[in-house]
């Protein structure tokens, strides 16, 4: 699975404009966008052999991004809301 596909942009295509005011208005916004994209660029290691990981592993990271995905989704409504 390639890490294009987790980008933020491509997660949210019609959220374009709040995801760029909270890049620039939100510290947490931050925080958790990078590590939503740390988060991807492990889960594509482990996916193409690059690192090797247990599946529990790779679950448990796919499970963590999930949880990032909805912090995110929420911020993002928040912001359309106002």
């Amino acid at each position: 699975m390639s890490d294009v596909g987790h980008d933020l942009h491509a997660l949210f295509p019609s959220d374009g404009d709040a995801l760029h005011w909270l890049k620039e208005q939100s510290a947490h916004f931050r925080t958790l966008a990078a590590k939503h994209h740390d988060l991807g660029k492990e889960i594509h290691r482990i996916e193409t052999g690059i690192e090797a990981a247990a599946h529990d592993r790779l679950e448990a990271l796919k499970r963590d991004r999930v949880v990032l995905l909805d912090q995110i989704a929420a911020l993002i409504a928040t912001k359309r809301a106002a």
